[in-house]
């Protein structure tokens, strides 16, 4: 009797870890699907501006701390333009992710910031915030020209001088991804995706190392 007992125990438990394993297996699958339908957001696009792949408007602007800056850059870098304000609450938010991104990528980018408005407040800014290694420009013209409407907003200029990818920025992913959508060669990570949905796009860029968070 204690055999058939052991017998029947042994059996049931066997089930039981059969039917947890194929419990598991079926819940990857699930947690598979869904990474596949809440991939990465990238930056929303606009239709305003120069165009994806257009050549960029050239301008030379004081920088302020009176320097003269070429955007894009005349020495066949890239240029990152991030567009801000010093009263955006988003803006202050990315201001770490963009001192990472101009450190990982300094052999090929420069991160240019770009405003209008009153300079005292904007110097003030620009100093209390840490940014004074990075070039910070006011021109209305600039922000017209690249039809700015809301902030944050990026613009990514690749060496050859073009518009390579733009967007509204409210996240540090939103922010790799036109680094993304630089290295794959399309307008946008949302482009990609529809191009190709069981592709695997990570919350980095192949050829250029993640900023760090």
């Amino acid at each position: 009797m204690n055999d058939l007992s052991l017998s029947v125990s042994n059996t049931l438990l066997w089930c039981a870890v059969l039917l947890l394993l194929a419990m598991v297996i079926a819940l990857a699958r699930q947690v598979g699907v869904l990474f596949e339908r809440v991939a990465p957001m990238g930056a929303l696009v606009t239709d305003s501006g120069p165009a994806l792949g257009a050549a960029a408007p050239h301008f030379e602007l004081k920088t302020l701390d009176a320097k003269t800056i070429g955007i894009p850059a005349a020495s066949g870098r890239g240029t990152l333009l991030f567009f801000l304000s010093p009263t955006c609450p988003v803006c202050k938010k990315l201001l770490p992710v963009l001192k990472s991104v101009q450190q990982s990528e300094r052999h090929w980018l420069d991160v240019v910031l770009a405003s209008d408005g009153n300079m005292p407040e904007h110097m003030a800014f620009w100093r209390s915030a840490g940014l004074t290694g990075m070039p910070y420009v006011l021109s209305a013209e600039l922000g017209l020209t690249y039809r700015i409407a809301r902030l944050p907003y990026a613009v990514l200029i690749d060496e050859q001088g073009r518009v390579s990818a733009k967007g509204l920025i409210n996240s540090r992913e939103q922010l790799e991804s036109l680094f993304v959508a630089k290295d794959l060669g399309v307008s946008s990570v949302q482009e990609y995706l529809k191009r190709s949905p069981d592709a695997d796009v990570h919350h980095g860029h192949a050829a250029h190392p993640q900023p760090s968070k």
